[in-house]
């Protein structure tokens, strides 16, 4: 049988139709909106421990001696994606150099 619902629409063009609903439907929930984050994307203080690999405490003294900058805002503090990434490539060198982290 080469047509269906009642001879009204070639089976070829139903299933072109369908492959282009299922496409399109499946395009919309696998692309992000915003794939790639900006720089100055501001993260809270457990997403900046979760990326520097370093507990709340210690974030809190980095942040205190000034070796990574935390930005108020109102009562809670954020800390800017792009200046994250900086202090994790130092923090990594001093790790494989063996030694305490450079701003010490």
């Amino acid at each position: 049988m080469e047509n269906v619902l009642l001879s009204a629409i070639p089976v070829e063009e139903l299933k072109g139709m369908i492959a282009e609903a299922v496409n399109n439907e499946l395009t919309k929930h696998l692309n992000p909106v915003n794939p790639q984050p900006t720089g100055n994307e501001l993260l809270t203080r457990k997403e900046a421990a979760k990326i520097l690999g370093i507990s709340l405490p210690t974030l809190l003294d980095f942040t205190k001696s000034g070796k990574i900058t935390g930005y108020r805002i109102g009562t809670r503090v954020r800390y800017k994606r792009s200046e994250l990434e900086q202090s994790l490539k130092q923090i990594q060198s001093v790790k494989k150099k063996g030694g305490g982290y450079a701003g010490q």
